[in-house]
Protein backbone atom coordinates (compact mmCIF):
# COMPACT_ATOMS: atom_id res chain seq x y z
CA UNK A 1 0.00 0.00 0.00
CA UNK A 2 1.13 3.56 -0.60
CA UNK A 3 2.32 4.63 2.85
CA UNK A 4 2.28 8.33 1.88
CA UNK A 5 -1.51 8.41 2.08
CA UNK A 6 -1.00 10.92 4.91
CA UNK A 7 2.21 12.48 6.12
CA UNK A 8 1.66 11.51 9.76
CA UNK A 9 1.69 7.86 8.78
CA UNK A 10 4.62 7.88 6.40
CA UNK A 11 6.57 5.52 8.65
CA UNK A 12 3.61 3.27 9.49
CA UNK A 13 4.50 0.53 7.03
CA UNK A 14 8.08 0.28 8.30
CA UNK A 15 7.19 -2.15 11.07
CA UNK A 16 10.17 -4.49 11.53
CA UNK A 17 7.88 -7.09 13.14
CA UNK A 18 5.52 -7.28 10.17
CA UNK A 19 5.05 -10.76 8.74
CA UNK A 20 3.27 -12.11 5.66
CA UNK A 21 -0.41 -12.57 6.47
CA UNK A 22 -3.27 -14.52 4.89
CA UNK A 23 -5.98 -12.13 6.07
CA UNK A 24 -5.64 -8.35 5.85
CA UNK A 25 -8.21 -5.95 7.27
CA UNK A 26 -8.72 -2.21 7.31
CA UNK A 27 -9.88 -1.43 10.87
CA UNK A 28 -11.90 1.81 10.98
CA UNK A 29 -11.96 3.10 14.55
CA UNK A 30 -13.71 6.44 14.07
CA UNK A 31 -10.75 7.95 15.91
CA UNK A 32 -11.90 7.01 19.42
CA UNK A 33 -12.81 4.24 21.87
CA UNK A 34 -9.20 3.28 22.55
CA UNK A 35 -10.00 0.36 24.90
CA UNK A 36 -12.01 -1.54 22.31
CA UNK A 37 -9.84 -0.69 19.31
CA UNK A 38 -6.64 -1.43 21.21
CA UNK A 39 -7.87 -4.74 22.63
CA UNK A 40 -9.18 -5.98 19.30
CA UNK A 41 -6.04 -4.93 17.42
CA UNK A 42 -3.79 -6.72 19.89
CA UNK A 43 -5.83 -9.90 19.66
CA UNK A 44 -6.09 -9.90 15.86
CA UNK A 45 -2.41 -9.24 15.21
CA UNK A 46 -1.45 -11.98 17.68
CA UNK A 47 -3.56 -14.31 15.52
CA UNK A 48 -1.60 -13.27 12.41
CA UNK A 49 -4.18 -10.89 10.92
CA UNK A 50 -2.63 -7.95 9.09
CA UNK A 51 -4.23 -4.65 10.06
CA UNK A 52 -4.38 -1.19 8.58
CA UNK A 53 -5.40 0.62 11.78
CA UNK A 54 -7.26 3.81 10.80
CA UNK A 55 -6.66 5.99 13.83
CA UNK A 56 -6.14 9.49 15.19
CA UNK A 57 -3.86 11.47 17.49
CA UNK A 58 -6.00 10.22 20.38
CA UNK A 59 -5.29 6.57 19.52
CA UNK A 60 -1.67 6.93 18.46
CA UNK A 61 0.78 5.08 20.69
CA UNK A 62 4.08 3.24 20.54
CA UNK A 63 2.33 0.10 21.82
CA UNK A 64 0.10 0.01 18.74
CA UNK A 65 2.83 0.92 16.28
CA UNK A 66 5.00 -1.88 17.62
CA UNK A 67 2.36 -4.57 17.17
CA UNK A 68 3.37 -7.13 14.54
CA UNK A 69 1.44 -6.92 11.26
CA UNK A 70 -0.11 -3.56 12.13
CA UNK A 71 0.25 -0.37 10.11
CA UNK A 72 -0.96 2.65 12.03
CA UNK A 73 -2.55 5.16 9.64
CA UNK A 74 -3.34 8.41 11.37
CA UNK A 75 -5.98 9.61 8.93
CA UNK A 76 -8.10 11.38 11.55
CA UNK A 77 -5.36 13.49 13.13
CA UNK A 78 -6.32 15.95 15.85
CA UNK A 79 -9.77 15.94 17.44
CA UNK A 80 -9.31 18.87 19.83
CA UNK A 81 -12.71 20.11 20.93
CA UNK A 82 -11.41 23.63 21.59
CA UNK A 83 -10.42 24.16 17.93
CA UNK A 84 -12.22 26.86 15.96
CA UNK A 85 -15.27 25.98 13.86
CA UNK A 86 -13.35 26.64 10.63
CA UNK A 87 -10.50 24.38 11.80
CA UNK A 88 -12.93 21.60 12.67
CA UNK A 89 -14.62 21.90 9.28
CA UNK A 90 -11.30 21.81 7.45
CA UNK A 91 -9.96 18.78 9.33
CA UNK A 92 -13.20 16.87 8.74
CA UNK A 93 -12.99 17.55 4.99
CA UNK A 94 -9.36 16.44 4.97
CA UNK A 95 -10.25 13.30 6.92
CA UNK A 96 -13.01 12.27 4.52
CA UNK A 97 -10.70 12.95 1.56
CA UNK A 98 -8.14 10.64 3.15
CA UNK A 99 -10.79 7.96 3.75
CA UNK A 100 -11.87 8.14 0.10
CA UNK A 101 -8.28 7.86 -1.08
CA UNK A 102 -7.61 4.99 1.30
CA UNK A 103 -10.70 3.16 0.08
CA UNK A 104 -9.31 3.36 -3.46
CA UNK A 105 -5.68 2.29 -2.81
CA UNK A 106 -6.02 0.02 0.23
CA UNK A 107 -4.67 -3.50 0.04
CA UNK A 108 -7.11 -5.23 2.45
CA UNK A 109 -10.25 -6.71 0.91
CA UNK A 110 -12.10 -6.48 4.24
CA UNK A 111 -13.03 -3.19 5.89
CA UNK A 112 -14.13 -3.60 9.53
CA UNK A 113 -15.96 -0.53 10.85
CA UNK A 114 -15.89 -0.25 14.63
CA UNK A 115 -17.47 3.21 14.77
CA UNK A 116 -18.85 5.66 12.25
CA UNK A 117 -17.60 9.21 12.14
CA UNK A 118 -19.38 12.39 13.15
CA UNK A 119 -21.53 12.66 10.01
CA UNK A 120 -23.52 9.49 10.48
CA UNK A 121 -25.73 9.98 7.44
CA UNK A 122 -22.72 10.18 5.11
CA UNK A 123 -21.00 7.20 6.73
CA UNK A 124 -24.08 5.01 6.67
CA UNK A 125 -24.94 5.72 3.04
CA UNK A 126 -22.43 7.35 0.68
CA UNK A 127 -19.28 6.02 2.34
CA UNK A 128 -20.72 2.51 2.61
CA UNK A 129 -21.75 2.61 -1.06
CA UNK A 130 -18.30 3.81 -2.03
CA UNK A 131 -16.62 0.94 -0.16
CA UNK A 132 -18.97 -1.53 -1.82
CA UNK A 133 -18.17 -0.07 -5.26
CA UNK A 134 -14.52 -0.68 -4.44
CA UNK A 135 -15.50 -4.35 -3.97
CA UNK A 136 -14.67 -4.43 -0.27
CA UNK A 137 -16.27 -6.86 2.15
CA UNK A 138 -17.65 -4.86 5.05
CA UNK A 139 -17.82 -6.06 8.64
CA UNK A 140 -19.58 -3.72 11.06
CA UNK A 141 -19.56 -3.72 14.85
CA UNK A 142 -22.87 -2.29 16.08
CA UNK A 143 -22.07 -1.24 19.64
CA UNK A 144 -25.49 0.43 19.69
CA UNK A 145 -28.17 -0.89 17.33
CA UNK A 146 -30.07 2.41 17.44
CA UNK A 147 -28.48 5.08 19.61
CA UNK A 148 -31.18 7.55 18.58
CA UNK A 149 -33.82 5.40 20.23
CA UNK A 150 -31.66 5.17 23.35
CA UNK A 151 -31.11 8.95 23.44
CA UNK A 152 -34.79 9.76 22.77
CA UNK A 153 -33.99 11.57 19.50
CA UNK A 154 -34.90 8.85 17.00
CA UNK A 155 -36.17 9.93 13.59
CA UNK A 156 -37.23 8.56 10.22
CA UNK A 157 -33.90 9.63 8.68
CA UNK A 158 -31.98 7.97 11.50
CA UNK A 159 -33.81 4.66 11.07
CA UNK A 160 -33.61 4.81 7.27
CA UNK A 161 -29.85 5.43 7.19
CA UNK A 162 -29.29 2.73 9.80
CA UNK A 163 -31.29 0.29 7.68
CA UNK A 164 -29.17 1.18 4.65
CA UNK A 165 -25.91 0.63 6.52
CA UNK A 166 -27.07 -2.65 8.04
CA UNK A 167 -28.23 -3.90 4.63
CA UNK A 168 -24.95 -2.88 2.92
CA UNK A 169 -22.79 -4.53 5.56
CA UNK A 170 -21.75 -8.09 4.74
CA UNK A 171 -21.62 -9.06 8.42
CA UNK A 172 -22.56 -7.37 11.69
CA UNK A 173 -21.10 -8.01 15.15
CA UNK A 174 -23.20 -7.27 18.25
CA UNK A 175 -22.56 -7.91 21.92
CA UNK A 176 -25.83 -9.41 23.16
CA UNK A 177 -28.72 -11.58 21.99
CA UNK A 178 -31.09 -8.66 22.62
CA UNK A 179 -29.11 -6.55 20.15
CA UNK A 180 -29.34 -9.33 17.58
CA UNK A 181 -33.09 -9.54 18.11
CA UNK A 182 -33.45 -5.80 17.49
CA UNK A 183 -31.47 -6.07 14.26
CA UNK A 184 -33.73 -8.89 13.13
CA UNK A 185 -37.03 -7.30 14.15
CA UNK A 186 -36.47 -3.59 13.51
CA UNK A 187 -34.08 -3.65 10.55
CA UNK A 188 -34.75 -6.95 8.81
CA UNK A 189 -31.13 -8.14 8.90
CA UNK A 190 -30.59 -11.82 8.09
CA UNK A 191 -29.73 -13.96 11.08
CA UNK A 192 -26.80 -15.49 9.19
CA UNK A 193 -25.28 -12.02 8.79
CA UNK A 194 -25.08 -11.42 12.56
CA UNK A 195 -22.59 -12.72 15.12
CA UNK A 196 -22.87 -12.20 18.87
CA UNK A 197 -19.45 -11.63 20.42
CA UNK A 198 -18.45 -10.66 23.98
CA UNK A 199 -17.48 -7.09 24.81
CA UNK A 200 -13.75 -7.63 25.36
CA UNK A 201 -12.31 -6.86 28.77
CA UNK A 202 -10.50 -3.51 28.93
CA UNK A 203 -6.72 -3.98 28.68
CA UNK A 204 -5.81 -0.49 27.49
CA UNK A 205 -5.92 1.29 30.87
CA UNK A 206 -2.64 0.96 32.79
CA UNK A 207 -2.62 -0.63 36.23
CA UNK A 208 0.13 -0.17 38.79
CA UNK A 209 0.76 -1.39 42.32
CA UNK A 210 -1.50 1.35 43.71
CA UNK A 211 -3.61 -0.07 46.55
CA UNK A 212 -7.27 0.80 47.25
CA UNK A 213 -6.16 2.45 50.50
CA UNK A 214 -3.66 4.65 48.67
CA UNK A 215 -6.22 5.48 45.98
CA UNK A 216 -8.75 6.57 48.61
CA UNK A 217 -6.15 8.75 50.27
CA UNK A 218 -5.46 10.50 46.97
CA UNK A 219 -9.14 11.43 46.66
CA UNK A 220 -9.49 12.40 50.32
CA UNK A 221 -11.65 9.40 51.23
CA UNK A 222 -11.24 7.64 54.55
CA UNK A 223 -10.69 3.88 54.49
CA UNK A 224 -13.82 3.42 56.60
CA UNK A 225 -16.01 5.40 54.18
CA UNK A 226 -18.20 3.63 51.63
CA UNK A 227 -17.39 4.96 48.17
CA UNK A 228 -19.62 4.72 45.08
CA UNK A 229 -18.28 5.55 41.62
CA UNK A 230 -20.09 6.95 38.58
CA UNK A 231 -17.61 7.04 35.71
CA UNK A 232 -17.54 8.13 32.08
CA UNK A 233 -19.46 10.34 29.68
CA UNK A 234 -22.56 11.87 31.26
CA UNK A 235 -25.89 11.82 29.42
CA UNK A 236 -29.56 11.51 30.45
CA UNK A 237 -29.87 7.84 29.44
CA UNK A 238 -27.13 6.96 31.93
CA UNK A 239 -29.40 7.97 34.81
CA UNK A 240 -26.99 9.98 36.95
CA UNK A 241 -29.95 11.95 38.31
CA UNK A 242 -31.43 8.74 39.73
CA UNK A 243 -28.13 7.88 41.39
CA UNK A 244 -27.75 11.34 42.93
CA UNK A 245 -31.30 11.22 44.27
CA UNK A 246 -30.68 7.78 45.79
CA UNK A 247 -27.32 8.81 47.22
CA UNK A 248 -28.67 11.96 48.89
CA UNK A 249 -31.35 9.84 50.58
CA UNK A 250 -28.72 7.45 51.91
CA UNK A 251 -26.21 10.13 52.87
CA UNK A 252 -28.79 11.92 55.01
CA UNK A 253 -29.17 8.74 57.06
CA UNK A 254 -25.49 7.74 57.04
CA UNK A 255 -22.74 10.36 56.53
CA UNK A 256 -20.20 7.56 56.02
CA UNK A 257 -21.06 7.32 52.30
CA UNK A 258 -19.13 9.05 49.48
CA UNK A 259 -20.12 9.49 45.84
CA UNK A 260 -17.50 10.01 43.13
CA UNK A 261 -18.68 11.54 39.85
CA UNK A 262 -15.82 11.33 37.35
CA UNK A 263 -16.32 12.24 33.71
CA UNK A 264 -17.47 14.94 31.35
CA UNK A 265 -20.91 15.56 29.84
CA UNK A 266 -21.67 14.19 26.41
CA UNK A 267 -22.12 16.95 23.85
CA UNK A 268 -25.60 18.40 24.33
CA UNK A 269 -25.92 17.15 27.94
CA UNK A 270 -24.37 20.17 29.67
CA UNK A 271 -27.70 21.54 30.95
CA UNK A 272 -28.68 18.11 32.23
CA UNK A 273 -25.48 17.85 34.26
CA UNK A 274 -25.71 21.44 35.47
CA UNK A 275 -29.18 20.79 36.92
CA UNK A 276 -27.90 17.71 38.77
CA UNK A 277 -24.91 19.53 40.24
CA UNK A 278 -27.10 22.45 41.26
CA UNK A 279 -29.18 20.01 43.28
CA UNK A 280 -26.05 18.55 44.88
CA UNK A 281 -24.73 21.99 45.81
CA UNK A 282 -27.93 22.80 47.72
CA UNK A 283 -27.83 19.52 49.62
CA UNK A 284 -26.51 18.91 53.13
CA UNK A 285 -24.49 16.03 51.63
CA UNK A 286 -22.49 18.30 49.31
CA UNK A 287 -19.24 17.52 51.11
CA UNK A 288 -19.83 13.81 50.53
CA UNK A 289 -19.79 14.18 46.73
CA UNK A 290 -16.46 14.28 44.88
CA UNK A 291 -16.92 16.03 41.53
CA UNK A 292 -14.29 15.47 38.84
CA UNK A 293 -16.21 16.89 35.89
CA UNK A 294 -13.68 16.49 33.12
CA UNK A 295 -12.25 13.91 30.78
CA UNK A 296 -10.34 11.30 32.78
CA UNK A 297 -7.19 10.17 30.91
CA UNK A 298 -6.17 6.52 30.99
CA UNK A 299 -3.27 7.12 33.35
CA UNK A 300 -5.62 8.57 36.00
CA UNK A 301 -8.45 6.06 35.62
CA UNK A 302 -6.90 3.54 38.01
CA UNK A 303 -7.22 5.90 40.97
CA UNK A 304 -11.01 6.13 40.68
CA UNK A 305 -11.66 2.42 40.22
CA UNK A 306 -9.38 1.48 43.10
CA UNK A 307 -10.72 4.19 45.40
CA UNK A 308 -14.28 2.98 44.81
CA UNK A 309 -15.97 0.15 46.68
CA UNK A 310 -18.57 -0.29 43.95
CA UNK A 311 -19.43 1.06 40.50
CA UNK A 312 -22.93 2.45 39.89
CA UNK A 313 -24.61 2.00 36.50
CA UNK A 314 -28.06 3.60 37.02
CA UNK A 315 -28.87 3.57 33.30
CA UNK A 316 -32.39 4.19 32.04
CA UNK A 317 -31.61 2.50 28.72
CA UNK A 318 -28.58 0.66 27.30
CA UNK A 319 -27.62 -2.60 25.63
CA UNK A 320 -24.22 -2.95 27.23
CA UNK A 321 -21.67 -0.67 28.86
CA UNK A 322 -17.91 -0.76 28.44
CA UNK A 323 -17.59 0.86 31.87
CA UNK A 324 -18.79 -2.38 33.48
CA UNK A 325 -15.96 -4.34 31.89
CA UNK A 326 -13.48 -1.64 32.83
CA UNK A 327 -14.64 -2.07 36.43
CA UNK A 328 -14.27 -5.84 36.17
CA UNK A 329 -10.68 -5.40 34.96
CA UNK A 330 -10.01 -3.74 38.33
CA UNK A 331 -12.02 -6.37 40.21
CA UNK A 332 -14.67 -3.81 41.13
CA UNK A 333 -18.29 -4.99 41.63
CA UNK A 334 -21.20 -3.06 40.13
CA UNK A 335 -24.74 -2.05 41.03
CA UNK A 336 -26.72 -1.74 37.81
CA UNK A 337 -30.29 -1.32 36.69
CA UNK A 338 -32.30 -4.06 35.01
CA UNK A 339 -31.75 -2.85 31.43
CA UNK A 340 -29.88 -4.27 28.46
CA UNK A 341 -27.71 -7.25 29.33
CA UNK A 342 -26.77 -6.20 32.87
CA UNK A 343 -28.68 -9.14 34.35
CA UNK A 344 -26.60 -11.47 32.17
CA UNK A 345 -23.28 -9.76 32.88
CA UNK A 346 -23.72 -9.34 36.66
CA UNK A 347 -23.88 -12.38 38.92
CA UNK A 348 -26.02 -11.38 41.89
CA UNK A 349 -24.00 -11.33 45.09
CA UNK A 350 -20.75 -12.33 43.34
CA UNK A 351 -19.98 -9.51 40.91
CA UNK A 352 -22.65 -7.05 41.98
CA UNK A 353 -26.38 -6.41 42.33
CA UNK A 354 -29.21 -5.43 39.98
CA UNK A 355 -32.12 -3.12 40.76
CA UNK A 356 -35.11 -1.56 38.99
CA UNK A 357 -34.43 1.12 36.39
CA UNK A 358 -35.58 4.73 36.83
CA UNK A 359 -36.31 4.02 40.51
CA UNK A 360 -34.06 5.89 42.98
CA UNK A 361 -35.74 4.22 45.95
CA UNK A 362 -34.92 0.73 44.71
CA UNK A 363 -31.44 1.89 43.72
CA UNK A 364 -30.86 3.19 47.26
CA UNK A 365 -31.98 -0.17 48.66
CA UNK A 366 -29.56 -1.99 46.32
CA UNK A 367 -26.68 0.23 47.43
CA UNK A 368 -27.40 -0.45 51.09
CA UNK A 369 -27.84 -4.15 50.37
CA UNK A 370 -24.45 -4.25 48.71
CA UNK A 371 -22.68 -2.59 51.63
CA UNK A 372 -24.29 -5.08 54.01
CA UNK A 373 -23.27 -8.07 51.85
CA UNK A 374 -20.37 -10.51 52.08
CA UNK A 375 -19.23 -9.26 48.67
CA UNK A 376 -18.39 -5.86 50.15
CA UNK A 377 -17.11 -7.21 53.45
CA UNK A 378 -14.64 -9.52 51.66
CA UNK A 379 -13.90 -7.16 48.77
CA UNK A 380 -10.12 -7.35 49.21
CA UNK A 381 -10.34 -11.06 48.35
CA UNK A 382 -13.20 -10.92 45.86
CA UNK A 383 -11.51 -8.38 43.59
CA UNK A 384 -9.18 -11.03 42.18
CA UNK A 385 -12.07 -13.47 41.74
CA UNK A 386 -13.96 -10.86 39.71
CA UNK A 387 -10.91 -10.17 37.55
CA UNK A 388 -10.36 -13.88 36.88
CA UNK A 389 -14.01 -14.51 36.02
CA UNK A 390 -14.10 -11.52 33.66
CA UNK A 391 -10.91 -12.59 31.90
CA UNK A 392 -12.38 -16.04 31.29
CA UNK A 393 -15.77 -14.83 30.06
CA UNK A 394 -14.86 -11.67 28.16
CA UNK A 395 -11.44 -12.62 26.86
CA UNK A 396 -10.22 -10.93 23.70
CA UNK A 397 -9.12 -14.36 22.50
CA UNK A 398 -12.80 -15.38 22.32
CA UNK A 399 -13.68 -12.17 20.47
CA UNK A 400 -10.74 -12.71 18.12
CA UNK A 401 -11.60 -16.32 17.33
CA UNK A 402 -15.17 -15.49 16.31
CA UNK A 403 -14.05 -12.40 14.39
CA UNK A 404 -11.39 -14.30 12.43
CA UNK A 405 -13.93 -16.95 11.45
CA UNK A 406 -16.15 -14.25 9.96
CA UNK A 407 -13.18 -12.70 8.12
CA UNK A 408 -12.35 -16.09 6.60
CA UNK A 409 -15.96 -16.65 5.58
CA UNK A 410 -16.12 -13.22 3.93
CA UNK A 411 -13.06 -14.17 1.88
CA UNK A 412 -14.59 -17.54 1.00
CA UNK A 413 -11.98 -19.51 2.90
CA UNK A 414 -12.19 -22.55 5.10
CA UNK A 415 -12.04 -21.82 8.83
CA UNK A 416 -9.32 -23.73 10.69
Amino acid sequence: MNATIVDKSADASANPLAQPTEIEVGLFTGGGDKPYAYGLAMALTSRGVGLDFIGSDELDSLELRRLPNLRFLNLRGSQRREASLSSKFKRILVYYARLIRYGFVARPKIFHILWNNKFQTIDRTLLMLYYKLQRRKIALTAHNVNAGKRDSNDSLINRLTLRIQYRLADHIFVHTDKMKAELLEDFGVSSQAISVIPFGINNAVPQTGLTPKQAKERLGIKVSEKSILFFGRIAPYKGLHFLVTAFLQIAERDPNYRLIIAGQPKEGSEKYLHAILRGVSSSKALASVIQKIEFIPDEQTEVYFKAADVLALPYAQIFQSGVLFLAYSFGLPAIATDVGSFTEDITEGRTGFVCKSCDPVDLAKAIERYFESDLYKSLSIRRQEIRDAAEARYSWSVVCEKTCKVYAQLLGRQVS
